[in-house]
This record gives C-alpha cells, structure tokens and sequence, in this order.
C-alpha cells in the first residue's frame, strides 16, 4: 500500500514535511503569504475581508508589547505564536478538542522547525509562553467582541476580560490579504534586525 503524501510544496519552492519538518524548509514568505490567507474565526466574522491570522499575529505583538517590557526576540516569538497555521490552518477550539492530541503534536513539531528557522529556541521558554497566551486571550476577546459578533459578557466568560488598559482603543484591522502579508513581513523583518541589532 503506498504511503499517503505528508508533504505540501510552498510558494516558495520549498516542500515542507508536515510529519518531519526542518528549519531549511521554513522560509518567511511562505508563512506571511499563508497566514494572510487563513481567517480565523472560520471566516465568520464582520466586514468585507476576512480576518486573517497574519493581523492577529501582529495585534498579539502590539499587545504583548503594552504588558510590560520586551525584548525584539519576545515580540518575535509572539509573532510567531500562530505560524504552523500558514500549513494546517486555524481550528477553533472545539474543532481542536474534537480532533485530539495529533494536532498539537503536528503543532508543536512545525512551531519548533519554525522557532529554529529564525534562531528563537525551538521551546518557548514556560514564562514567555504564558504572557503570549494571555495576550492571545486579550485579542481573542477584541475579535470576539468587535468582529465575531459576541457580547461582551459572553467574551468575558470565555477568554476573561481583558485589562482596560492593555486593552484601550486597539482596534481590529481588516484588509487585503497582500496588505496583511505586506505588514507581517515588515514586523517579522523588523524584529529581526532589532534582535541582531542588540
């Protein structure tokens, strides 16, 4: 019997190993373009764009920057927190229950091949991953709220409430997927000269 396909052929040339992924196969604008691309919420959400997993990459950065201080690879690992996506896609938290512990191994062997691309250590440090998680949770709730049609007790009873002043007057950008490409791989290129820099 022959063994099913386990790899996807990038934009970039590149053919990516779901099952065995290596950091030679990650290349940026592959990841931008596939992120801008994927929208979360499974597409149900207000406006004439979908809203992508590249604008709430770069909204989770923002945020995790009004948190406290951080470092340029901090913010770059957080603009990273979603890469696998740009090949499995963005499954809602049910979908994901419901599809078991294979997705997060998948997960978490495309995010270590990812993490060591960009010379981020393949783990994320427990700490760091925690203050990215509640950011996540903080735009999760201005999605919800702005975007995905919830209410604010109901964003509240299922990513928390958010700090108003983390918070305060962000706003949820909608546009073009080569627009949101475009912003994702200046942040990413960015972060990355800062962190050379330093």
């Amino acid at each position: 019997m022959a063994q099913a396909r386990a790899w996807q052929r990038m934009l970039s040339g590149r053919r990516l190993d779901l099952l065995d992924p290596t950091p030679m196969d990650i290349e940026v604008g592959d990841i931008a373009h596939g992120l801008a691309f994927v929208a979360r919420w499974n597409g149900q959400t207000r406006g004439d764009w979908p809203y992508s997993v590249a604008e709430h990459s770069l909204l989770v950065v923002d945020i995790l920057g009004r948190m406290g201080p951080v470092t340029p690879a901090e913010s770059l690992t957080a603009l990273l927190h979603d890469a696998p996506e740009y090949v499995i896609g963005d499954m809602i938290s049910p979908v994901k229950a419901a599809v078991g512990p294979g997705y997060g191994v998948l997960d978490d062997r495309l995010q270590a091949a990812i993490h060591l691309r960009f010379g981020l250590p393949a783990v994320t440090d427990a700490r760091l991953k925690r203050r990215i998680k509640r950011a996540d949770k903080i735009s999760a709730w201005l999605e919800a709220v702005q975007i995905a049609g919830f209410s604010r007790t109901e964003a509240d009873r299922f990513f928390g409430a958010p700090d108003p002043e983390v918070a305060a007057d962000l706003s949820v950008v909608l546009r073009p997927p080569a627009q949101a490409r475009a912003a994702f791989l200046e942040r990413h290129d960015s972060l990355m000269d800062a962190r050379d820099a330093g």
